[in-house]
C-alpha cells in the first residue's frame, strides 16, 4: 500500500512558507526589453512576488552616473530615464525592486576589472563620497517619484564580494569599508532605511560572516538583516555551452544555512538578526542543464518546504531566461536560471513555486512535514505538497482524521510523463529557434495533469492515494464537497444512458 501518513487536524508543525517574497533577475538592463517583460508578467500573474532584486543598478547600460569637465573641475551629473522605466515596468506588475548596489559606473570605478558578457565593473570606487553621493541621491529621487513606499525596499551592498571575479580580488577589508560608507550615508539621510550585506556566495562563508559581524561591533554598526547566497550542486563539467553538475545532499546544505543561524547568534549584539537568501537555486550557472528538468523541480519543493526554518526571506534566481552573463542563450532550452524559458513556457520549477503559493494563500496552519510532503488545512480542508527526487514511483496514502461526509479531492502533478517541456523539445529535434508551430507544442506539454475525484469518509477518516513518480511534484487540495445538482441533471446518466 505504500507509505501511510495520519494526518491530525490538531497537530501544528513549523512551516514558515516565504516562497513569494522575492525573486531574482539578470541585470536590470534588461528589463527594458519585450520578452523579458512578457517573462515576468507572466510570472506575476501565477505565482506573484513581491520584490526583485538584480544585478546592474549602476552599471553603465543603466547609465545614472555621469561626470563631465567644466572650468576645470570635474562635476557629476545624474540620469533616472532608464531607472524611471524600469522600475515604473517593475511597479506596474506588481513587484518592487530589492535594491542590489552595484557595480561601478565606469567612470567612478578605480580599475578596469569586469564581469559578464556585458561587462559589469567589480573595482571599488575611486571616490568614496562620490559612490555615496550617487546612493543617497538615486534614493531621494525614488522617494520623490515613488512616495514613501520606498522607505520599505531593501537594500543589498554590493553581490558576492567573497569572490574576486565580483570584488576585486575579494579584499575583505574593502568590501568593509564600502559597507560601512554605505551604510552609513543611508542612515545619515533616512534611518527608516533597511541595509543588509555582505551577500556572500560559497567561498569561505563562515569566515566572512563572521569576520563582518566583528567588523559590524567594532565600528558601532548594526545591519538590519544578512544576506548571503544558497546553491546546491557540485562543481560543474563543462560541455560545449552546457554545464552538468551533481546535486548536494540537502540535508548537508540546510547545515550550512543553519551555521550562518549559529554564527550571528554568537554575538549578544546581532542574535535573531534577520538572514536573507538573496539568491539560491540548484545550479551556480547560467549554462547549468538541470534548471530544465524535472529533477530541479522536486528538489527546490524539498528546498522550499525548509529554507523558511532559518531564513526570514530567500529569492529564487531567477523568474525568466532573458539572462546574459554568459553571452545570449544558444537554443530554448540552455539550462537558463528561468523558472520560464522564452514565449513563456513554464518550466516544472514554476510550478513547484506556484504550488507553494497556493499553499500559502489556503492557509497557515501546517499540520504536516517530513522530508517529502507538507499538508496546511484550513475551515473548508487541506492542501498540500508531495515531492519525489528518486528514481522509482512511490505509493502515498493520506488519512485526514476526523473527517465526515464528502470531499472534493483536486490533484495537480507534474511529472517527467505529464509536465515535461524539455522531453518534447528534445522528441522533435532540439529546435534552437523553435517556429511558431513547435514552440505551441511544447507550450503545450509544460503545464500539469489536472485530476479530480470524490472521497467519502468512512470510520472518521478521509483517505487520499497518490502516486508520485520519479522526479514529480503533486499538489492537492482536499475540500468540503457542495453538491448542487441541477434539476434533471444526472452525472451518472450522462455518461451511461447513451
Amino acid at each position: 500500500m505504500g507509505k501511510k501518513i495520519n494526518i491530525d487536524p490538531a497537530n501544528r508543525v513549523t512551516f514558515n512558507n516565504n516562497v513569494d517574497y522575492c525573486v531574482g533577475t539578470g541585470r536590470l538592463g534588461l528589463a527594458l526589453t519585450e520578452e523579458y517583460l512578457k517573462e515576468l508578467e507572466y510570472v506575476q500573474k501565477m505565482i506573484g512576488f513581491s520584490y526583485i532584486r538584480g544585478h546592474g543598478l549602476f552599471s553603465d547600460d543603466v547609465a545614472i552616473y555621469h561626470e563631465y569637465e567644466e572650468n576645470g573641475e570635474t562635476r557629476v551629473e545624474y540620469n533616472y530615464t532608464y531607472i524611471d522605466r524600469i522600475f515604473d515596468a517593475y511597479l506596474k506588475r506588481g513587484i518592487r525592486p530589492y535594491l542590489e548596489l552595484g557595480f561601478m559606473p565606469g567612470q567612478l570605478a578605480s580599475g578596469t576589472q569586469t564581469i559578464f558578457y556585458w561587462k559589469g565593473n567589480t573595482t571599488p570606487p575611486k571616490d568614496y563620497s562620490k559612490w555615496t553621493g550617487m546612493v543617497v541621491s538615486l534614493l531621494a529621487h525614488l522617494r520623490e517619484r515613488y512616495g514613501e513606499e520606498t522607505l520599505t525596499w531593501p537594500i543589498e551592498v554590493w553581490n558576492e564580494p567573497n569572490l574576486p571575479g565580483f570584488w576585486y580580488k575579494a579584499d575583505m577589508q574593502e568590501y568593509f569599508r564600502l559597507f560601512k560608507e554605505t551604510f552609513l550615508a543611508i542612515k545619515a539621510y533616512d534611518k527608516r532605511y533597511t541595509v543588509g550585506g555582505p551577500a556572500i556566495c560559497g567561498v569561505n562563508d563562515a569566515e566572512w560572516i563572521r569576520s563582518f559581524l566583528k567588523f559590524c561591533k567594532k565600528e558601532g554598526i548594526h545591519p538590519d538583516r544578512i544576506t548571503r547566497h544558497h546553491y546546491t550542486v557540485e562543481f560543474p563539467t563543462r560541455e560545449g555551452h552546457y554545464d552538468y553538475s551533481k546535486l548536494e545532499d540537502p540535508v548537508m546544505r540546510f547545515e550550512n544555512l543553519k551555521s550562518t543561524r549559529d554564527i550571528i547568534d554568537s554575538f549578544d549584539e546581532f542574535k535573531g538578526l534577520p538572514i536573507h537568501l538573496t539568491e539560491f537555486s540548484t545550479s551556480y550557472t547560467p549554462r547549468g542543464v538541470i534548471h530544465d528538468t524535472n529533477l530541479n523541480a522536486a528538489y527546490l519543493a524539498g528546498q522550499l518546504a525548509g529554507l523558511g526554518d532559518v531564513n526570514e526571506a530567500y529569492s529564487y534566481w531567477t523568474f525568466g531566461d532573458v539572462f546574459e552573463e554568459q553571452g545570449v542563450q544558444n537554443s530554448l532550452f540552455h539550462g537558463g536560471f528561468g523558472l520560464v524559458a522564452a514565449g513563456c513556457i513554464p518550466k516544472p520549477t514554476f510550478w513547484t513555486f506556484r504550488f507553494f503559493k497556493q499553499l500559502k494563500q489556503f492557509g497557515s496552519e501546517c499540520v504536516y512535514r517530513d522530508e517529502a510532503a507538507v499538508v496546511v488545512k484550513n475551515g473548508t480542508g487541506y492542501s498540500g505538497v508531495l515531492w519525489n527526487t528518486g528514481e522509482d514511483e512511490k505509493d502515498v496514502v493520506l488519512s485526514f482524521n476526523g473527517a465526515s461526509g464528502e470531499y472534493s479531492l483536486v490533484v495537480e502533478t507534474v511529472d517527467e510523463t505529464t509536465c515535461n517541456p524539455l522531453k518534447m523539445w528534445h522528441d522533435i529535434g532540439e529546435p534552437q529557434y523553435p517556429t511558431a508551430a513547435e514552440e505551441e507544442l511544447i507550450r503545450n506539454a509544460s503545464m500539469p495533469l489536472a485530476g479530480s475525484s470524490v472521497v467519502k469518509a468512512e470510520n472518521g477518516a478521509a483517505v487520499a492515494q497518490f502516486k508520485v513518480a520519479k522526479h514529480g511534484v503533486i499538489h492537492f487540495t482536499l475540500t468540503k464537497r457542495s453538491f448542487k445538482p441541477d434539476r434533471g441533471y444526472d452525472y451518472e446518466k450522462v455518461l451511461s444512458f447513451h
